[in-house]
């Protein structure tokens, strides 16, 4: 995550440089279905930086 972004119809709150490991590529409204802290979430490639690790 390259901001804190607040997740709706939630109080939880994704942190800058929370990591996710399972990410996929999808078509739509959302670049990228993935799963941070045990909740599946769709985000825009636009807050998500690429790590090489």
């Amino acid at each position: 995550m390259i901001k804190d972004l607040k997740l709706k119809g939630s109080s939880e709150v994704l942190k800058v440089g929370t990591k996710s490991k399972p990410i996929r590529l999808v078509e739509g409204d959302h670049e990228i279905s993935c799963k941070m802290d045990g909740i599946a979430i769709g985000l825009k490639a636009c807050f998500v930086k690429k790590v090489m690790s």
